[in-house]
């Protein structure tokens, strides 16, 4: 069974940093490019950053840049959202994806991608 499991939520004050992961199991990432997508209530999810299976692409969206990096290690199996100098606005359910025919190549818009983890929560709060 092809699986994405997320961790690393949590509650963090503003300012401070969270690692997200996002684990495969039942598939290899190898040839995957990942997505982070994520969804505050009352709004659209949003695509947050990708990389592509290669890991030498990526992409952020603007109000990101500069504060997340995303990386991954298929020799784990994982892909990973380091987040810094988190914000209030960053507070969502942060979900990753999967998409095996973008080739070297990645995407943040969600209808790329045909595998999803459930997602977890992250807030930004004092």
């Amino acid at each position: 069974q092809l699986q994405l499991v997320e961790s690393g939520g949590g509650l963090v004050q503003p300012g401070g940093s969270l690692r997200l992961s996002c684990a495969a199991s039942g598939f290899t990432l190898d040839y995957y490019a990942i997505g982070w997508f994520r969804q505050a209530p009352g709004k659209e999810r949003e695509g947050v950053s990708c990389i592509s299976s290669s890991g030498g692409g990526t992409k952020y969206t603007d109000s990101v840049k500069g504060r997340f990096s995303i990386s991954r290690d298929n020799a784990k199996n994982t892909s990973y959202l380091q987040m810094n100098s988190l914000k209030p606005e960053d507070t969502a359910i942060y979900y990753c994806a999967a998409d095996g025919a973008l080739g070297d190549y990645c995407s943040v818009y969600g209808s790329e991608y045909d595998y999803w983890g459930q997602g977890t929560q992250v807030t930004v709060s004092s």
